[in-house]
């Protein structure tokens, strides 16, 4: 190595190109928003559910043993929020790469480079989305429509994208043939 060139350190960083091109496979983002809405919906329902049964039980516990048992109405919150971000961890880290109800809407979630989720980077989607929710509204959604691959805030900010399965892809591939669709 020369003087003049500069020392390495061994890192290499390389920026990879975005792999989902909405021109070219349009089936991938074919009606990806409402079913996305709908996916939350539903995952509301599962998340909620257990929470809400966890609230009886701890109201009726309250009154089984004369009011000191409502004291694990404390934990309520906390419970709520490991409850949910190791939902979203573990649904959107499975080789699915999708929720319960992301996988009844037949969606899942990639990096923008395509590779599946993880756990990690589910639970933090899990809590940038509501904490950008919470300060921004449903705002956020608005996001989707300026940008072709319909990515929301948080989807930008972490790099990931939600397209339509491949079973999903494949058989609107089948049914809208053309040029976007012979692949």
């Amino acid at each position: 190595m020369a003087e003049s060139e500069p020392k390495r350190i061994g890192v290499s960083f390389e920026v990879k190109p975005h792999v989902y091109d909405p021109d070219t496979q349009p089936e991938l983002f074919e009606g990806v928003m409402a079913r996305r809405v709908l996916a939350f919906v539903i995952d509301l329902l599962v998340i909620t559910v257990p929470l809400v049964f966890l609230a009886i039980f701890i109201f009726v516990f309250g009154i089984v043993t004369l009011g000191l048992g409502w004291l694990l109405f404390f934990l309520f919150s906390p419970i709520a929020v490991i409850w949910a971000v190791l939902y979203y961890g573990l649904t959107l880290g499975s080789p699915a790469s999708a929720t319960l109800g992301m996988r009844v809407m037949e969606i899942e979630m990639r990096t923008w480079y395509g590779g599946p989720c993880y756990f990690l980077l589910g639970a933090v989607h899990a809590i940038l989305f509501w904490v950008t929710v919470s300060f921004l509204t449903p705002l956020i959604l608005l996001v989707a429509f300026f940008n072709a691959r319909r990515r929301l805030l948080h989807d930008l900010l972490l790099g990931t994208v939600v397209i339509n399965n491949e079973l999903r892809a494949a058989a609107l591939r089948r049914a809208y043939p053309g040029p976007a669709g012979t692949a």
